[in-house]
């Protein structure tokens, strides 16, 4: 289960960071026992966004079980994946 309050301070973490990927590293440290994956928005096409930013997607998945899968549900997510939708300079 991943608490509102933790998934907004992810996208706070995220908002105006030079390189989200990154900040990957950062969070890891900062949420332990979270699931964080980062990729292109282009990798997400098809899928609904939990948090849209407009320089990130934040998108939940559940990992239980064998293999990771998306949810809408902040009770069963165990993990996000951050979409960038451009790269940084």
């Amino acid at each position: 289960m991943l608490a509102q309050d933790v998934l907004q301070a992810i996208a706070t973490d995220l908002n105006g960071s030079a390189s989200i990927r990154a900040q990957l590293a950062a969070m890891r440290t900062r949420h332990p026992g979270i699931t964080f994956s980062c990729c292109d928005a282009s990798d997400m096409s098809g899928e609904e966004p939990y948090l849209s930013h407009s320089d990130f997607n934040i998108y939940l998945i559940n990992s239980n079980g064998h293999c990771w899968h998306m949810t809408g549900d902040p009770e069963e997510a165990t993990g996000v994946v951050i979409a960038e939708k451009a790269v940084k300079k």
